[in-house]
């Protein structure tokens, strides 16, 4: 069934997760010819993680863009050590690629040039995004657990020239901690973790004492045990005026959620995705509701 095309671009967000070098570099090389538009590179979570280092980062960032992909560098969004503040500073110094700013300190680092605003820096109001503008701001990733109906107000506040974005499908980092939870559950010191997260490549799942989602742990992360899912909802956030829909990287179905979005955005209909093996779909933030929920589109 073919429907009317809808003007957006697709995104993919950095990797929430520690996965083998190998692993990765296959996973990117995929997305190279693939039909994302812009993609989101570095690590984001654990300063400690090293199968793929900065140096590392900023070759298959210049590999991406050689094939014709919009590349930005993503920042940490917690700094925790010296080292990590001198690493991001050394990060928002280089200019050959577009920053995504995790916390305050890299809009500090930037000193005006142009950032994407990442989800964790909270921007809930037009006052804010009049602000984040006013200090370089091009795009802003909206906040992972808001409403439709307040994102459409918001999206009316902003500011002439700022472009949105917002994650439509995979697991929503919703806290952190300067505690890791992974080396936590492992009873292991956080210095000493083994890297025990490259074990678990979507996340740890925690559920209930009757075994039902409730989250999920990822180093100093604490995501959602289910799958966001607004892939239905992507003509109306188009039509909302939102400009970039993003996608997380999971260990299965992202090139399919992907690929889905390139469908709806050619007016041809898009199957449904599955996330990977044990994990649900949930939806409920957008609709209002518990984030857990999952409110099935209707006819």
């Amino acid at each position: 069934m073919e429907m009317n095309p809808t003007q957006f671009q697709i995104s993919v967000g950095p990797l929430l997760y520690y996965w083998p070098r190998r692993a990765t570099l296959d996973f990117y090389a995929a997305l190279a010819d693939g039909p994302a538009d812009i993609l989101y590179v570095g690590e984001t979570v654990c300063s400690r993680r090293h199968e793929l280092r900065a140096d590392d980062w900023r070759d298959l960032a210049q590999d991406l863009r050689a094939a014709g992909k919009t590349v930005v560098l993503s920042g940490r969004t917690l700094i925790e050590t010296g080292a990590e503040a001198h690493a991001l500073k050394k990060l928002c110094a280089q200019d050959d690629f577009m920053i995504e700013a995790g916390e305050l300190g890299a809009v500090r680092h930037l000193a005006g040039r142009a950032f994407v605003a990442g989800p964790h820096v909270n921007a809930y109001h037009g006052g804010t995004l009049q602000w984040l503008a006013s200090q370089g701001a091009v795009r802003f990733v909206a906040p992972l657990e808001m409403d439709g109906e307040t994102l459409a107000r918001l999206l009316q506040e902003r500011p002439d020239g700022l472009a949105a974005e917002t994650l439509v499908w995979g697991r929503m980092a919703l806290a952190f901690s300067a505690r890791c939870f992974t080396a936590r559950h492992f009873r292991l010191k956080k210095d000493d973790c083994g890297f025990r997260c490259i074990e678990h490549p979507d996340g740890l799942d925690m559920r209930t004492k009757e075994s039902r989602e409730f989250l999920s742990i990822n180093g100093i992360q604490v995501q959602s045990a289910a799958c966001l899912d607004l892939l239905a909802q992507a003509t109306e956030l188009a039509a909302m005026g939102v400009d970039v829909l993003r996608v997380n990287p999971q260990s299965a179905g992202t090139h399919e959620a992907i690929a889905a979005l390139d469908d709806i955005r050619h007016g041809r209909a898009a199957r449904a995705v599955t996330p990977p093996a044990g994990i649900g779909r949930c939806n409920g933030y957008y609709h209002g509701r518990s984030g857990i929920e999952l409110m099935e589109a209707t006819a």
